[in-house]
C-alpha cells in the first residue's frame, strides 16, 4: 500500500498514520526524517543536502526528490509506504510521478484529512501542556483536576504558541494555499480520498480503512 497522508496542523495525521503503520505494516516517511537521515549516512544526495543546509539554503526540490528516491529502495518499504509532508508542490508530485513510474511503483491514494477552521481553532486552541513533565490536557475534552496545574506533577499548564488562535488561523491558511492544488491534482489522477478529520480517532479510522478497502 502506497499512501500519501495529507491533512492541516491538527487534524490528527499523526494519529492516523501511526494507525495505518500498525495496520498495513508499511513505514512513515516524513521530509524531514528523509532529509536528517539522509545527511547522517552520508548518501550523494545527503550530502549535496548538507551543503545546501550548511550555507542556509532551501534544499532544492531535485535533491529532495532524489533523497525520497533513495528511500523508497530501502528494504522496509518492500510492502508499501506513508509519505507525510512530501510532496508539497505540484512540481514534487510530478516529480514524484516520475520517480515511482521509475521505480515500478504504483500510488494507490492520497489520504486527505478535512477540517472545519473554526473548530479545528477551539480544537487547538484548548490544548495545554505541562513543561515538567511533558503530560497533555484539553481544557474541553481532557481537562486537569485543578485548573492550570498539571494532575501528574503539579506544574503550571502552558499554551504553545502554535496553538493560539491567530497562529493556528495562519497556519491553516498557509496550508490551504499550498495544499489545494495538491487536492485538485490527486483528484485528478483520480487517487483522492477525503476524510473528515473532525470526527472521532476512531470514526477517522474506520473511514480510511473502509476506503482504502475499496
Amino acid at each position: 500500500m502506497n499512501l500519501i497522508l495529507l491533512g492541516p496542523p491538527g487534524a490528527g495525521k499523526g494519529t492516523q498514520a501511526q494507525f495505518l503503520i500498525d495496520d498495513y505494516g508499511i513505514p512513515q516517511i516524513s521530509t524531514g526524517d528523509m532529509l536528517r537521515a539522509a545527511v547522517k549516512q552520508g548518501t550523494p544526495m545527503g550530502l549535496k543536502a548538507k551543503e545546501c543546509m550548511d550555507s542556509g539554503a532551501l534544499v532544492p526540490d531535485e535533491v529532495v526528490i532524489g533523497i525520497v528516491r533513495e528511500r523508497l529502495q530501502q528494504k522496509d518499504c518492500a510492502k508499501g509506504f506513508i509519505l507525510d509532508g512530501f510532496p508539497r508542490t505540484v512540481p514534487q508530485a510530478d516529480a514524484l510521478r516520475v520517480t515511482l513510474e521509475q521505480l515500478n511503483m504504483d500510488l494507490d491514494a492520497a489520504v486527505a484529512l478535512t477540517v472545519d477552521t473554526d473548530a479545528l481553532v477551539v480544537r487547538l486552541e484548548g490544548r495545554r501542556t505541562c513543561p515538567a513533565c511533558g503530560a497533555g490536557y484539553h481544557l474541553q475534552h481532557d481537562p486537569p483536576r485543578k485548573e492550570g496545574v498539571c494532575t501528574k506533577c503539579g506544574a503550571q499548564l502552558v499554551q504553545r504558541d502554535d496553538d493560539k488562535e491567530e497562529t493556528v488561523r495562519n497556519r491553516m491558511q498557509v496550508y490551504a494555499e499550498q495544499t489545494q492544488p495538491l487536492i485538485d491534482y490527486y483528484l485528478q489522477a483520480g487517487v483522492l480520498i477525503e476524510v473528515d478529520g473532525m470526527n472521532s480517532i476512531d470514526e477517522v479510522r474506520t473511514a480510511i480503512k473502509q476506503a482504502l478497502g475499496k
